[in-house]
C-alpha cells in the first residue's frame, strides 16, 4: 500500500508491503533517502481501536481517530495531528492541480503511473487546457492539460514509461 502523509510541515512518502511474517515499511521524508524497515507480525497485536507492537526495542500504543485525510494519532503521550493521502486522494489532487502543474515551469507526476500517450512535442507552443499528455494510473486514464499557454521546453518520458510520485514529466518556458 502506498500512501503520502504531512506531519509538523515535513511531506513524506510511504510504501508498506505485506509479507507472510513481516510487514516492510518503506519511508521516505521529501529530499532525503528511503530508509526501510521490517516489522514483525509477532510483536503485533490490535484490541479494540488501539495497536500495540514492539520497534526497535521500545514499545508503542498508538491509538488513531480520523477521517479523510485529518488523522489524529496518539502515542508515547502525545497527539500528533497527520495528513494521509492514499492513491485515490492522491489522484484527485494531482488532476485538479492539473498533475501538480500551477505556475511552476514543469508538469509533474503527482503518483506512480504509466505514460500512455504524450501530445506535445519539444518546441511547441501549447495553449491553455490543451491537453499534454495521458497517464495511467489506479487503472484509470487520466488526461493532463496545460493551465496556461507554454512552450514544451523538454519532454523527460516517453510512452509506455512507469514514473515515480514526483516524477518531471514535461519542462516548460514561457511561450
Amino acid at each position: 500500500m502506498y500512501f503520502e502523509a504531512e506531519l509538523k510541515d515535513k511531506k513524506f512518502k510511504v510504501d508498506v508491503t505485506e509479507h507472510r511474517t513481516t510487514w516492510k515499511v518503506s519511508l521516505q521524508e521529501e529530499g532525503k533517502d528511503w530508509i526501510h524497515y521490517d516489522i514483525s507480525k509477532n510483536d503485533y497485536k490490535q484490541a479494540e481501536q488501539y495497536i500495540s507492537f514492539l520497534f526497535g526495542g521500545k514499545s508503542y500504543l498508538i491509538d488513531v481517530i480520523g477521517q479523510d485525510t485529518e488523522y489524529t494519532v496518539f502515542t508515547r503521550n502525545s497527539f500528533r495531528t497527520i495528513k494521509v493521502f492514499n492513491d485515490e486522494m492522491l489522484l484527485h489532487e494531482s488532476l485538479k492541480k492539473g498533475g501538480g502543474f500551477g505556475g511552476d515551469q514543469e508538469l509533474k507526476s503527482g503518483m506512480p503511473g504509466k505514460i500512455i500517450e504524450i501530445f506535445a512535442k519539444e518546441g511547441e507552443i501549447v495553449k491553455a487546457n490543451k491537453p499534454l499528455l495521458i497517464m495511467e494510473a489506479m487503472k484509470m486514464e487520466n488526461e493532463m492539460r496545460a493551465s496556461r499557454d507554454v512552450k514544451i521546453k523538454e519532454i523527460r518520458v516517453k510512452q509506455g514509461d512507469s514514473v515515480e510520485s514526483g516524477a518531471v514529466l514535461i519542462k516548460f518556458e514561457e511561450p
